[in-house]
């Protein structure tokens, strides 16, 4: 290879996609393993979005999708993110990478293991660092967002979203009931509380708060009661709809530290 370092990213949300930016703009090359269907609400700024457009755009840096068995070195050589259907990261033992970031946030551990990599680091809770991982960055809002924690565990999951612009769980929206979701309005709309912002099934996803629609699941997924289909920011900013969040900025941040503060200590031991 080129020299560069190589980090695989198990998840390409809003949170993956920051931390891949960081990674990126540090001179790494990146690559994301998604599922098949990503249920990802920021579409707009996620680049597991590739998975069901080919490729996206997201702050001048481009992802697309590729094929396991492609030789991914022209893509990084053009400076484009590939991004790969391999939710069981069966083509890590093939990468061989530097470093391996978890990032799938299912506020649980789905296989990521030490030996994955010389360097693993995890986004969140379900993660404790010397024991499945390296390091564990902070996802949580608030004093420690960002914060790298090289033993134990990043702050236990309230299951309540952090607060934004005053409003907290009602910005989140939820599946009534199961079904197939439709979205009937697009990102970056304004909404108002009480409108129909899609559907799941015959059940109307009805907004609770005043704000822009920062983020909607892509239609026709099936979706099960209570699962989150949209985000509603109270702040009504269109372009915040757009960009990289500071959250995701933040993490991406601790990862990039957490990644060559090891790599530094494993040239030096």
């Amino acid at each position: 290879m080129d020299g560069r370092l190589l980090t695989v990213i198990r998840g390409g949300g809003d949170l993956g996609t920051g931390v891949a930016l960081r990674l990126r703009r540090a001179g790494m090359r990146v690559a994301i393993l998604e599922i098949p269907q990503p249920t990802v609400i920021r579409r707009m700024v996620a680049f597991a979005s590739a998975v069901y457009d080919g490729s996206i755009v997201v702050e001048e840096t481009t992802a697309r999708l590729a094929r396991i068995d492609d030789d991914l070195a022209p893509l990084w050589d053009r400076g484009v993110i590939p991004v790969l259907i391999d939710p069981d990261a069966s083509i890590v033992p093939r990468l061989q990478p530097d470093a391996l970031i978890d990032a799938i946030l299912a506020k649980h551990n789905l296989g990521t293991r030490l030996s994955n990599a010389p360097i693993v680091v995890a986004l969140g809770p379900g993660f404790t660092a010397g024991v499945d991982c390296h390091a564990v960055v902070e996802t949580d809002r608030g004093h420690n967002l960002g914060r790298v924690y090289y033993a134990g565990s990043a702050q236990a999951d309230t299951g309540v979203p952090g607060t934004i612009g005053g409003q907290d769980a009602k910005r989140a929206l939820r599946a009534p009931g199961d079904g197939v979701f439709q979205a009937s309005k697009t990102i970056g709309e304004r909404v108002t509380k009480g409108e129909v912002i899609g559907r799941v099934g015959e059940w109307p996803v009805v907004s609770e708060i005043d704000g822009v629609l920062r983020g909607v699941l892509h239609d026709g997924l099936t979706v099960p009661a209570g699962m989150k289909v949209a985000d509603v920011d109270p702040r009504g900013v269109v372009e915040h709809c757009f960009t990289v969040s500071d959250k995701a900025w933040s993490v991406g941040g601790g990862v990039l530290e957490a990644v060559l503060h090891l790599q530094s200590k494993h040239n030096y031991s």
